[in-house]
Formats: structure tokens, C-alpha cells, sequence
């Protein structure tokens, strides 16, 4: 199995199955013994066909007269064209001629073969002539297929930032993020976290953001970083700077609603150097062993983990000093580390609002007077965001914002951060004070 007959099963699986990308590209590579270059192209295809589809899907439609494309053979069209659009040390003929191997070997209808071979020539013979739909007549659309996302995101992005902004939020999305370490401050500090990455031969610095975090440069596989296990945890700047503004002191009573994976907590706990008592609840039972094993790994002794849904009041809850509402929300701020995210429907997102305000809600009651709670999403969507927070305000004169210092951003109490501002997530944070 080599990496394109491998990128297209897991491209078939993705699409028939609806199976998440991370976890079928882990199944693929060991399914197929896939290593150094030909992991790296597997990679590249499956992740850049998902990233891309739209936009492939269209010059599928500008160069074939054929409406009805069986999945499969379509599968093949946008390896092969993603390969000869975005892949440009690849051999254009040797694009094509995979790309015909593919519908040679996986079943694919009859003549396909030269279908295969047909529309993908028409785009080398066309390539420097292809138009995008025209920006000024079809906006939304112009944008839907260069950046391939959808329509429904390029409206809702315009009409909350603005043209440019939105073109800047746009040509972010199929960046390929660097790994970002949050450092485990309990064992060591970055600085010398960060020198020792390098000594090893890993490029690394330190944040100019984020005063725990360091930025690798380059694909690193995690194999690499085993040596430093327990000094570091994955953690996008953005959420660390998340973390900064709970501003979490040693002895505090902390809750973290909505804990997992539970980096927010690990940061926390640290802030806290490990003494006081975070309450890390989940609604999801089989996920709080990731924040079980994470707080083992890192020597984290203060966190408790429990089963709780955070929209639903619980008596028996003390109070705490501070509060962490790191809500569910669209996850339009990382598209760029999760390209399945750009696929969810409108609809679905819609009804986020209506449970992020619940929880906020739900949580601001276990808040002692003079206590901090702080509401973040790793979306761009005002209505996730700023409108939650302001509703929620208008309703409770008891509270107020409260301006913080999160690493070198300073905010007035409502922090949006658009991905292209400091190469981070997308992301939200309103720190409120209970009067």
C-alpha cells in the first residue's frame, strides 16, 4: 500500500463514514506501514484533499461536462489535482499517471481510467486560463472557493469584520500551525526547556506572547520530544494566554466547568504551583482520563476530576474563587489545526449560543462575591462571543468586567484574537468580576 492508494481509502472512509480525520490518518499510517517520505504524502494528500475540497470540486466542474461523478473516480480527480494545484515538486505527469493507477486498481466504473486522464490533462493544458468566480458579482463565493470554506463562514466573517479583516482570517485557514509546548513550570522554566529543545536539534523559542510557551519550528513529530516528557504539555498560545487571565493564585478554590482535554487545568495548577484545589468536570466520563494521566505525567497533585454537565445547576457545588468557562463552541478559530471543522452545517452552529449561555449562567452561581470567572471560546463568531457576554451582563448588574494582563496582551475585560494577529488560534476571553 503506498501513500496515494492509502490517501484514497482514507478519503473514501472519510466521506461514506464520516470518520474524524486525526483518528483515521493514525489507523491509516499503521494500516499501510507508511514511513518517512511516503507518511509525509499520505499526510499532505489527505489532510490538503479535505483542507482544498471545494475548491477542487470546482475546477472538477470547470474542466468535465460530466455532472454526475461517481464518488470514488472523484476521490482520484482531487488527488491528482491537488497534487498538480498545491504540490508543486511533484512531477506533473507523475500526478497524473497515479492518479490513473488509482482508477485502474480500486473498481472504479468503466472508462473511468480515461476520465481520470482526461480532466486532469484539461487542467494542465488550461491552468494559466481558470478563473475563480468573479469577486465583485459573487463575493461569498469568490472567497468560498479560493480559500475553500464555506459560503455561510465568509458571510458571517464579513458582516463582523469587514473585507479585509475576513481575507486575512481566510488565508489562515490552510496554514500548516507550528507546535506550540506549554511548559511544565513545576520541573523547569522555558527558557531552559527551550535551550535544551535546541541542543537536541529541535528549533525552538520562546513565545513573544506567552510567558510559559515555546514554538517549534517545522513538522516535529512527538516521537522526538519523548526525552522531555512531563516538562511541557501541547497548548496553543491563545489558550495560554486563556489560562494568564484567570490569573490563578497558590491556595485558590478553582472550577473548570468544561475541563477536557485539560490543558487549561494543567496551566492552572501550575500558575497555582500545585496547591489549592481545581475542580475539573466534564460532561464526557471517558475523556476525564486524559486529564487524569496528563496531571500524573506533569506531577500535578490538586485536580479532581468529576462527571458534570455544566448547563445544569448542582447544589452540592462550593464556592469558588474563580471560574473557567471554556465553553463548546464552533471551533471556527482552529479550522487551521481542524479542517473537518469548516464541513459543520449553519444549523448546527445556530444553536450553539443558547448552551453557551446556559453554562455561563449555570456557573456564575458558584462564584463567591469579589471572585473572577472567565468565558473564552476558541471561535470567531460575535454571536459565540461578545453577545453572550454582554446578555449576560445586561441581566446581572451584580458583575462587571474586569480589565487583565494575559503574557504582553492587555485587554479592558473582552479579548477577541483574529488568528492572523499573532499566528495563534482564533480565539475569545471576557474575564467578569462578581461584585
Amino acid at each position: 500500500m503506498n501513500a496515494r492508494e492509502s490517501a484514497f481509502l482514507s478519503l473514501q472512509k472519510y466521506e461514506n463514514s464520516g470518520v474524524y480525520s486525526n483518528i483515521e490518518l493514525s489507523y491509516a499510517i499503521e494500516r499501510g506501514g507508511l514511513e518517512g517520505a511516503e507518511k509525509a504524502l499520505y499526510t499532505a494528500l489527505f489532510y490538503g484533499v479535505i483542507e482544498r475540497k471545494m475548491t477542487l470540486d470546482y475546477y472538477i466542474a470547470e474542466l468535465s461536462d460530466r455532472e454526475d461523478i461517481d464518488l470514488n473516480v472523484r476521490i482520484m480527480l482531487r488527488i491528482g489535482l491537488y497534487q498538480l494545484i498545491y504540490m508543486t515538486k511533484i512531477p506533473e505527469s507523475a500526478a497524473v499517471n497515479e492518479s490513473v493507477k488509482l482508477a485502474r486498481r480500486f473498481y472504479a466504473k468503466k472508462n473511468s481510467e480515461n476520465f481520470v486522464n482526461a480532466v486532469l490533462r484539461n487542467y494542465i493544458r488550461k491552468k494559466d486560463t481558470l478563473k475563480l468566480p468573479d469577486a465583485k458579482k459573487e463575493p461569498y463565493r469568490h472567497l468560498s472557493v479560493k480559500y475553500s470554506v464555506p459560503e455561510w463562514i465568509c458571510r458571517l466573517w464579513s458582516d463582523a469584520y469587514g473585507a479585509e479583516k475576513t481575507e486575512k482570517i481566510l488565508g489562515t485557514v490552510n496554514a500548516k500551525p507550528s507546535l506550540t509546548l506549554s511548559v511544565n513550570t513545576l520541573k523547569t522554566m522555558p527558557s531552559v526547556l527551550c535551550e535544551a529543545l535546541n541542543l537536541a536539534g529541535i528549533k525552538a523559542q520562546l513565545s513573544p506572547i506567552s510567558k510559559n510557551s515555546i514554538l517549534l519550528d517545522g513538522a516535529v513529530p512527538m516521537s522526538a520530544l519523548e526525552p522531555f516528557e512531563g516538562q511541557y504539555f501541547v497548548q496553543d498560545e491563545a489558550s495560554a494566554l486563556c489560562v494568564a487571565a484567570m490569573d490563578a493564585k497558590e491556595g485558590d478554590l478553582v472550577l473548570d466547568a468544561c475541563a477536557c482535554p485539560g490543558g487549561k487545568s494543567f496551566g492552572m495548577a501550575m500558575a497555582m504551583k500545585n496547591q489549592g484545589k481545581i475542580f475539573a468536570r466534564d460532561l464526557h466520563k471517558n475523556k476525564l482520563s486524559l486529564i487524569e494521566t496528563g496531571a500524573e505525567k506533569l506531577g500535578i497533585s490538586i485536580i479532581e476530576t468529576g462527571v458534570q454537565n455544566a448547563s445544569v445547576h448542582n447544589p452540592e457545588m462550593p464556592a469558588f474563587d474563580k471560574i473557567l468557562c471554556d465553553v463548546p463552541c464552533s471551533g471556527l478559530g482552529v479550522i487551521a489545526k481542524k479542517p473537518d471543522i469548516r464541513y459543520k452545517s449553519e444549523e448546527d452552529i445556530v444553536r450553539l449560543p443558547v448552551l453557551q449561555a446556559k453554562i455561563l449562567e449555570t456557573n456564575a452561581n458558584y462564584l463567591k462575591s469579589g471572585g473572577t470567572l472567565v468565558y473564552s471560546t476558541c471561535t470567531i463568531n460575535p454571536a459565540e462571543n461578545k453577545k453572550i457576554v454582554e446578555a449576560f451582563l445586561a441581566e446581572h448588574p451584580d458583575f462587571a468586567l474586569c480589565p487583565f494582563r494575559a503574557g504582553s496582551v492587555i485587554s479592558d475585560g473582552m479579548l477577541e484574537i483574529l488568528p492572523y494577529e499573532y499566528d495563534t488560534d482564533g480565539f475569545f476571553i471576557a474575564k467578569l468580576r462578581k461584585k
